[in-house]
C-alpha cells in the first residue's frame, strides 16, 4: 500500500471491487533488477499484467518483452518496443501465430520439441530459437508443471535439429517456479543449462544465451529476500557452471516487477455461519477465483489482507467469492485470519494484487463485471 494508492481509494466512486497500480512502484522494480543484474537483459513477462500503462512505462525505461500471443505482441508494439525487444516465449504455437509474429518482426522463438522447431522453420526461416528444458522448481509456491520443457538431454536434439532446418540456436531457458523464495534455485539449472551448452559444443553447435527465466516475488505474508540477493547468487551459479565463458544472459520477472505496486480494494458481502452451533465464520467478499484471485487455487498464493477493524480480536475464516459455484472458495483449508468485529459492509484491502490479476478476472461470469483496474 502506497500514500498515492490510498489517497486514490479515499476520493474514488464505490462502483465495485477495484485495482489500483501504483507505477511508480513499478518503475522502481525495474530499477532495481537493472541493477541487480546488470550484464542481463529484462524481458518483462507481459501476461502478469499487460496494462498499456505498464508496457508503456517498461517501455520507457529501456525494458524487453516476454510475450505468449500474437495479441501481447501487438500491445509491446503499441506500447512504443521495437520487434527486436520482443521474445515469443510460449513453447506452443499455432503456426499462423508465429508467422504472423515474424511478419511484425519478432526474430526470438521459444521451443522444447521437434515439432515446434518444424513450424517455427517453415514460418519463421532464419530465426532465433532457444529451448526450454524441464526443472523441478522446488520451493516454488507456485510450482509450474511438466507442461512446458524438455529433458535437458533432448534440448540438444531439439537445437540440432534447429540447426539442420536452417535456424539459429540461440539458447536454453529454464523456469524455477513462480513465487520463489530461495535465492539459490538458479544453481542447479545453471549446471544443467552449463551441460546443454557442452554437449551442443561437441556437435558443433555454439549457444549464445541463457533465459534466467522469471520466478522472482513479491512479498505477501512471508518475507522475501531482497531482488540483490537473487543477482548476487545467480551471478555465483553463472560463474561456477560457465566459469569465464558466461553466456548472455536473460531474465523475465512478471509477478516480481509488478505484484507489489497493487491493491484490491473488496467489500465484505455477507458474514455467516453453517451452524447455530459452528463457530467457523463464512466471509464472502464481492470479489474471488473468477474476479481475479484465481491464484488463491489450492490456497497456493496467500495475500496480505487488511481490514478497518485491525487491532481487533482475530479468529480463523473461511474467505469465498461471491459466484454461484462451490469452487469460489479462496481459503478453506488454513482458515485466514479476520477480526472478530469484521461486519457486511467492511472494505478490506488485498495487498501484492499487482500480478496475475486483472487477467485472471472472467468475462461476466455470473454477470459480474471483470475487474476494474486503475494505474496511477
Amino acid at each position: 500500500m502506497t500514500e498515492r494508492i490510498r489517497e486514490f481509494l479515499r476520493h474514488r466512486r464505490d462502483d465495485g471491487p477495484c485495482l489500483v497500480v501504483d507505477l511508480d512502484v513499478v518503475r522502481e522494480n525495474y530499477v532495481a533488477f537493472a541493477r541487480a543484474l546488470p550484464d542481463t537483459r529484462v524481458f518483462y513477462a507481459v501476461k502478469a499484467n499487460p496494462a498499456p500503462e505498464v508496457l508503456s512505462l517498461l517501455a520507457s525505461l529501456g525494458s524487453c518483452f516476454d510475450a505468449a500471443s500474437v495479441p501481447e505482441i501487438e500491445m509491446v508494439l503499441a506500447a512504443g518496443a521495437a520487434p527486436d525487444r520482443i521474445s515469443f516465449g510460449n513453447t506452443i504455437k499455432k503456426e499462423r501465430d508465429v508467422a504472423r509474429a515474424f511478419a511484425l518482426g519478432v526474430r526470438l522463438f521459444a521451443v522444447d520439441s521437434k515439432a515446434e522447431v518444424e513450424k517455427i522453420s517453415r514460418a519463421a526461416p532464419g530465426a532465433r530459437v532457444f529451448c526450454r528444458f524441464l526443472y523441478d522448481c522446488a520451493g516454488a509456491e507456485w510450482p509450474l508443471s511438466r507442461k512446458f520443457g524438455c529433458d535437458p538431454a533432448m534440448a540438444v536434439d531439439v537445437l540440432e535439429h534447429a540447426l539442420r532446418l536452417g535456424l539459429e540456436p540461440y539458447g536454453v531457458s529454464f523456469h524455477v517456479g513462480s513465487q520463489q523464495r530461495n535465492v539459490r534455485s538458479w544453481d542447479r539449472a545453471l549446471k544443467s543449462a552449463g551441460q546443454i551448452f557442452r554437449a551442443c559444443s561437441e556437435r558443433g553447435i555454439q549457444l549464445s544465451m541463457v533465459n534466467l527465466g522469471g520466478g522472482f516475488p513479491t512479498r505477501y505474508l512471508k518475507k522475501v529476500a531482497a531482488v540483490e540477493s537473487y543477482g548476487r547468487a545467480i551471478f555465483r551459479a553463472l560463474c561456477k557452471h560457465f566459469g569465464n565463458a558466461i553466456p548472455e544472459t536473460i531474465i523475465e520477472p512478471g509477478r516480481g516487477m509488478v505484484g507489489n505496486a497493487g491493491v484490491i480494494e473488496a467489500e465484505v458481502v455477507l458474514v455467516s455461519t453453517k451452524s447455530e452451533k459452528d463457530e467457523l465464520r463464512w466471509v464472502y467478499l464481492d470479489i474471488g477465483k473468477f474476479g481475479g484471485l484465481a491464484e488463491t487455487m489450492d490456497e497456493a498464493i496467500r495475500y496480505p489482507i487488511r481490514t478497518p477493524r485491525d487491532g481487533d480480536r482475530t479468529t480463523g475464516c473461511v474467505l469465498a467469492g461471491p459466484t454461484c459455484d462451490s469452487a469460489d472458495v479462496m481459503y478453506e483449508k488454513s482458515p485466514y485470519p479476520l477480526p472478530v468485529s469484521l461486519e457486511i459492509g467492511d472494505k478490506l484491502l488485498i495487498e501484492g494484487t499487482g500480478a496475475y490479476t486483472s487477467t485472471y478476472s472472467a468475462v461476466a461470469f455470473n454477470g459480474f463485471a471483470p475487474l476494474r483496474t486503475y494505474h496511477i
